[in-house]
């Protein structure tokens, strides 16, 4: 029996093999835009945009100021021991979509089924034996009640923070940072202190302005792929439709980003501007009307009965502007790099089609257009299958290469979680489940990309299909072959 386990094993390892050259034939396009749910821009007449990565795209050196800054902010405001500036941003830490326990102080990586992947739990920097994290949690799954809120926030008794921004990178890894310090120091801290104070720190950034005087003193350093974002606005405006702008950044700061990404005369593109809507509130409170601003940014009392092109707004919410210009249901679509501020209301209370902008997306996909990684899957999923076919044989000695097996497949599910990061691998995936993060990415999201130009390899009247993968119950020959047409693929990009 022995030796009929291993020969089903080489003839396993030997099929996996001839089977490389055939996917690497096709590849995924890091461009190419993906869907969820079907949708055909040809009905879409008035496309909507949030600023901060979406229509700006902002270089390495901005997550180093605010972790930084915040990091400063600690030390004097909030009187945290001088020896913490040490501590300096690693921005190959953290993945976005991570949860962190409140109470434990503990950063991990959580599945679409609320299960903990083990390996992936963190207290400070240090990665937390997965013993201890079964011990703490009895066992490795987050009940409903202590997960995050709807927000992704911790609150009403929700013990879990998810972090769904790409500015919370630097918060994550300050938070790791001094629970790493006070551990090291065995100094006894309490643990929802430090994540408020951290949580403030990084608030203040933003709100006392540090971070936008920054930019703006230096747009350069910090700004990229303007003519991107400049090519695709003027692309949708030759073909007559419509824009609107609403982001929780403050008037002079897009403004100056807008002129340099833009033009000066970024304002003509757009028949609606809002800034400091205060998103998610902006899509829920009825309450607050919209506030004209002047030339020179101040507030003015007049009431609102229309909102016009070349002017800026200040907070208003979704009812009132839905009010104001009739611009309803699925011929809207707004793109927001965050899954729950910019998007989740939008689908599931108004009717918009909605577009995720992903930037971590390009590069996993580069990633997974490598030989190397399609071989480490290829031969994982074919010894998966392996493992649940010969799992029936019993005896003693089967059990032996049957467990040999699993510490490869152990080994090689570490190594195709290292390809992308080497504390908590992919955004997208746990062990073989989709993250939690994915999770709410297609429930939110119609269609997803790693940034607007994609947009620019499509017409504006081009359909997105998704592709119909296999169920559990389904067989998979047919659902899994590449599809033939309008197909995502990088050969059929680099043939056009």
């Amino acid at each position: 029996m022995k030796g009929y386990l291993w020969e089903r094993y080489r003839e396993a390892k030997r099929s996996t093999d001839e089977l490389v050259p055939s996917i690497m034939s096709n590849l995924l396009n890091p461009d190419a835009i993906f869907s969820n749910n079907e949708m055909s821009l040809s009905d879409i007449e008035i496309y909507g945009f949030d600023y901060d990565y979406t229509l700006v795209f902002y270089s390495k050196h901005l997550h180093t100021l605010i972790f930084n800054a915040a990091r400063d902010l600690l030390i004097n405001e909030h009187r945290y021991p001088a020896e913490i500036r040490k501590y300096e941003y690693d921005p190959n830490f953290a993945i976005r979509g991570l949860h962190y326990d409140v109470q434990r102080a503990v950063l991990m990586k959580i599945d679409a089924f609320h299960y903990i992947q083990l390996g992936t739990v963190y207290r400070g920097l240090s990665v937390v034996p997965d013993e201890e994290v079964i011990e703490m949690y009895e066992g490795s799954h987050v009940p409903l009640e202590q997960m995050s809120d709807f927000y992704g926030k911790s609150s009403h008794g929700n013990t879990m923070k998810q972090f769904m921004d790409i500015f919370s990178l630097p918060e994550m890894t300050l938070l790791s940072c001094v629970n790493e310090y006070f551990l090291k120091n065995n100094i006894d801290y309490e643990p929802v202190h430090l994540y408020k104070d951290v949580k403030d720190s990084i608030r203040d950034v933003h709100i006392k302005g540090i971070m936008y005087r920054a930019i703006e003193a230096d747009i350069e350093k910090y700004i990229c792929y303007a003519e991107q974002t400049r090519a695709v606005l003027a692309k949708l405006a030759d073909h007559g439709k419509k824009m609107f702008l609403i982001t929780n950044s403050p008037s002079s700061f897009v403004d100056k980003g807008m002129s340099y990404i833009v033009g000066k005369d970024w304002r003509d593109l757009f028949d609606v501007v809002i800034v400091q809507a205060e998103k998610p509130n902006f899509f829920n409170d009825k309450r607050r009307p919209f506030r004209k601003m002047n030339e020179k940014g101040v507030l003015l009392w007049d009431k609102i009965h229309k909102l016009q092109k070349g002017q800026i707004y200040k907070q208003g919410n979704l009812y009132e502007f839905l009010k104001l210009t009739g611009w309803r249901g699925s011929r809207v679509l707004y793109f927001g790099d965050h899954i729950y501020s910019d998007l989740a209301d939008l689908t599931l209370k108004h009717g918009w089609r909605t577009g995720a902008i992903i930037p971590e997306l390009r590069s996993e996909l580069r990633i997974m257009n490598t030989e190397q990684y399609i071989q480490t899957v290829a031969w994982l999923q074919t010894l998966t299958g392996l493992l649940e076919q010969m799992q029936v044989h019993r005896d003693a000695e089967s059990q032996l290469v049957l467990q040999e097996w699993k510490r490869e497949r152990k080994e090689m599910r570490e190594m195709t979680k290292s390809f992308f990061n080497a504390q908590f691998g992919s955004l997208f995936r746990t062990d073989q489940n989709p993250t939690y993060f994915l999770r709410r990415l297609s429930r939110f999201a119609d269609i997803y990309m790693a940034s607007l130009s994609c947009l620019l390899n499509y017409d504006v009247s081009h359909t997105f299909y998704p592709r119909r993968t296999p169920l559990q119950h389904e067989l998979p020959a047919w659902s899994e072959r590449p599809p033939t047409f309008g197909a995502p693929l990088l050969q059929e990009a680099q043939a056009k």
